[in-house]
């Protein structure tokens, strides 16, 4: 939490560092066995310190071996802002001119600033999407202060993860290794490494909070680590580092009972888990991110549902659809199924199980443990790519018909991920509308699924078309929005 003055600001700044200092110390028993060359900490015993001179100890050797592999980062982008009337800020105006007003155009450059990590020694680095978010210029500093120009190889919004690459002109820079995000435990002493606000590389330290937090709603694949290390605007892309040196999560969101600019951290900050990183990062090669698909859509199990299938807790996700000839299909997963685990890690939720899914490795097989009207089954899952038939077959739709001016395509579940719809949707989608086109007239939107004209269900453009120019002076189409099947008739 950030107060509206800088001495308030910094005030908490201090108290937060005396706690981190605390336990800093606290960490002392664990750090020096391992910066000695002990072996990985998932085989370490871990302990309480127990002594005044364990509490001595330090993380500066830690900090001066991981702190130069993490970057600042600094994009610009030149934006056009539209400068108009007060006026027209007036909802008698606004029904009028709708959001295009007259008025001078004017471009300025937008900056904004973040934190990277380097993940390899030739100048790859991993951080938020949302840091590199419309940037033209990017600008990495290295902890030495020396500046590269960097670009964009991959920016993926759906787990809020981007991936830059500048020239080192060959020399070899320092940089983290992945460890498995899976060993974490709640109470693991870990530091958040970044540049908040800009001042320059910080390091503050803190605990493993809450491991496995799905219900935030900040990314397509919300699976995040929780931790109370002090992480502030310009923390995101940073690194989460556990006590062996590795990275274990890039820092990307804070709660905050604050918006904007005055938002600060209030002990509650939340990472992209390193397997995440990990399967980012396999794009590179590949030029394009490829993840596995199961094909089933699901219900996340409520104390009630809990109850009426038996089982002693509610976890799990019952099963409400399977993708024909999709990889959960073909290896007998049913609607009515409750999938328990894969590969021996539990599933609390919808998301949980989508991030397992998506950090699986492409061509591995998951054991897939469900719940089959009381029986407990495991089925052996192969991790495939989503299904990329039909084809897309993108028209334009044209004719003396009231679909005129919409431009449709076939959704398969690929095509769909592509355009961030629903990968278990089947049917023709509406991908752009003409403005005042027939299609425009009669309402339909980007977004809707056509399911069927006059009688005749749609499954293909080709269909579509067909139903349409068939129809010549009426047409009585159902449409899919948000769940709901909308039917309307029209006259010619």
């Amino acid at each position: 939490m950030r107060g509206p003055d800088s001495n308030r600001f910094f005030h908490i700044s201090l108290a937060r560092r005396l706690a981190g200092t605390v336990r800093l110390a606290l960490a002392a028993g664990l750090l020096l066995p391992l910066l000695a060359g002990a072996p990985a900490i998932a085989q370490t015993v871990k302990q309480v310190p127990s002594s005044r001179e364990d509490i001595l100890y330090s993380f500066a050797p830690l900090v001066r071996k991981v702190g130069p592999a993490v970057v600042n980062i600094y994009a610009r982008a030149e934006v056009t802002e539209r400068r108009a009337s007060p006026l027209f800020d007036d909802p008698f105006f606004r029904r009028f001119f709708g959001d295009v007003f007259p008025g001078e155009t004017r471009k300025r450059t937008a900056q904004s600033l973040g934190s990277g990590v380097i993940m390899r020694a030739d100048g790859l680095v991993v951080t938020n999407a949302h840091v590199i978010k419309g940037a033209d210029e990017i600008t990495v500093v290295l902890a030495d202060r020396r500046e590269f120009d960097a670009k964009i190889l991959i920016q993926d919004e759906r787990t809020d993860l981007a991936v830059l690459k500048f020239d080192t002109d060959g020399e070899n820079l320092p940089f983290l290794e992945i460890r498995d995000s899976d060993e974490l435990e709640v109470g693991d002493i870990v530091l958040a490494i970044g540049n908040p606000f800009g001042v320059g590389q910080t390091v503050t330290s803190g605990i493993i909070s809450a491991l496995a937090r799905t219900a935030l709603g900040i990314t397509d694949y919300s699976f995040f680590i929780q931790t109370d290390a002090a992480i502030n605007p310009g923390n995101s892309g940073g690194a989460l580092i556990s006590m062996d040196g590795k990275l274990v999560g890039v820092n990307t969101a804070i709660f905050s009972n604050q918006r904007g600019s005055g938002a600060g951290s209030v002990g509650i900050g939340f990472a992209v888990p390193s397997n995440m990183v990990r399967t980012i990062l396999e794009g590179v090669d590949k030029g394009v991110i490829v993840r596995p698909w199961l094909g089933v859509s699901g219900q996340t199990m409520t104390t009630a549902l809990a109850e009426q299938f038996g089982l002693p807790r509610p976890v799990g996700v019952a099963v409400t659809d399977v993708y024909p000839d999709a990889p959960a299909a073909n290896a007998g997963i049913r609607v009515g199924d409750i999938i328990l685990k894969i590969s021996g890690r539990e599933i609390v939720d919808e998301q949980a199980l989508r991030y397992r899914v998506a950090t699986r490795p492409l061509e591995s097989i998951a054991e897939i443990e469900i719940l089959r009207r009381g029986e407990l089954q495991t089925v052996q899952v192969p991790m495939r790519p989503p299904l990329a038939k039909p084809e897309p077959d993108v028209r334009d739709m044209q004719g003396q018909h009231p679909l005129a001016g919409a431009r449709v395509a076939n959704l398969s579940p690929a095509f769909a991920l592509e355009q961030g719809l629903d990968d278990m949707a089947r049917g023709v989608v509406v991908l752009k509308v003409a403005r005042q086109s027939p299609a425009a007239r009669v309402g339909l939107r980007p977004g809707d699924i056509v399911t069927e004209v006059n009688g005749t269900k749609i499954e293909l453009v080709a269909t579509l078309e067909q139903a349409m120019l068939a129809g010549q002076h009426a047409w009585r189409i159902s449409i899919r929005r948000e769940g709901q099947v909308l039917t309307t008739e029209i006259k010619g």
